[in-house]
């Protein structure tokens, strides 16, 4: 028997505004965009050339929900995004605006920085050895 994790629920503000962020900004692909009644949708985002999770981002339906879009950790860095050309996407999110809690360092396991998405969220990019 075996199991994986296919996807991880991100609650977000707007659909469209995640949308244009995770496919303009961090270069995912749109996987799926269906409506599933009352203005709730079932988006998913997933980085090219990954066979691993994907991201549902899910709107957030209420004021409790709303409250921790951008904190869904406790401001601790929640998603890990791996990468296979570092320096390219670095700069690509740079372009866009994207804010950076430190500047790119070298650890023993690679290249790391930790960036902000959107709403505040706090990810790893990292391009292992």
């Amino acid at each position: 028997m075996s199991s994986s994790i296919v996807s991880v629920s991100l609650v977000v503000r707007d659909y469209d505004e995640a949308i244009l962020f995770f496919t303009n900004v961090l270069r995912f692909r749109l996987v799926e965009d269906s409506s599933l009644g009352e203005g709730k949708r079932w988006v998913v985002v997933a980085p090219l050339g990954s066979s691993g999770a994907s991201l549902l981002l899910a709107r957030a339906s209420d004021e409790e929900q709303l409250v921790h879009v951008g904190n869904q950790t406790g401001g601790r860095v929640f998603l890990f995004l791996e990468t296979s050309d570092f320096w390219d996407d670095y700069h690509h999110m740079q372009a866009y605006g994207v804010q950076f809690a430190e500047e790119p360092r070298e650890e023993a396991y690679g290249t790391v920085v930790v960036f902000q998405d959107l709403y505040g969220n706090k990810w790893d990019l990292i391009q292992r050895r």
